[in-house]
């Protein structure tokens, strides 16, 4: 995740943003209305963004040479919805290229689509289903994080792929070779970030030991 500064061509940033901005602008307008209704939920917002920004930008270098990190975003994405952690990743993100080097503003809107609109949106309908059938919530939250962290891997290696297609096999055979790279460090961090979003639930739920309080937080968010 997090593709550097200048690495994709013209026209596929170009495209990236063009695809990410309607979900960032729903974001914001989701945001504006929780905030109308709820001004008390700020502080839970505040706390899923800087969870997020800590997390992916904790760079781990990988064996194969590139990096990992978790991503953080399926925290906020439980809690208030997949649209409000495409604004919130996207000032996460701006903020990372510019102060940390991290990313990019020319990769900017690839960056936003993988971290910050399919890794929510994942995790958002792992949650849900899981919950429609009855599973326990500290497990559907652990599935949520984890597998929405590996969905964001998963969309960068296939904007790679669609960006350096391999001479020989072309795009899927680009796709598996980037998504191997990041899958040595991604799995083992994607099961950390599932932990770890557990436990920063539980702190929200405002009792220790017990997450089931997370339904309630999230309902009256959305309600």
């Amino acid at each position: 995740m997090h593709i550097m500064e200048g690495f994709l061509p013209v026209d596929h940033a170009v495209g990236w943003f063009v695809v990410s901005a309607p979900f960032v602008v729903a974001g914001a307008v989701k945001v504006r209305k929780i905030l109308g209704e709820r001004p008390e939920a700020r502080l839970n917002l505040a706390a899923a963004g800087a969870f997020a920004f800590v997390l992916s930008a904790l760079k781990m270098p990988s064996v194969t040479g590139s990096c990992s990190h978790p991503t953080g975003t399926g925290l906020g994405a439980v809690v208030f919805g997949p649209s409000v952690m495409a604004l919130l990743g996207t000032i996460i993100l701006l903020f990372q290229a510019l102060l940390l080097a991290h990313g990019g503003l020319t990769t900017l809107g690839a960056n936003v689509f993988s971290m910050a609109i399919v890794g929510p949106w994942v995790s958002y309908a792992v949650w849900r289903g899981m919950r429609s059938v009855g599973i326990a919530i500290a497990v559907a939250v652990f599935f949520a994080a984890a597998l929405g962290d590996l969905a964001t891997y998963a969309t960068t290696a296939v904007q790679l792929a669609l960006a350096y297609p391999d001479a020989q096999s072309g795009f899927w055979g680009a796709a598996l070779k980037f998504g191997g790279i990041y899958a040595v460090t991604q799995v083992p961090l994607s099961i950390a970030e599932g932990l770890l979003t557990v436990v920063v639930m539980n702190a929200l739920s405002g009792r220790a030991g017990k997450v089931d309080e997370v339904a309630v937080l999230a309902g009256e968010v959305r309600r």
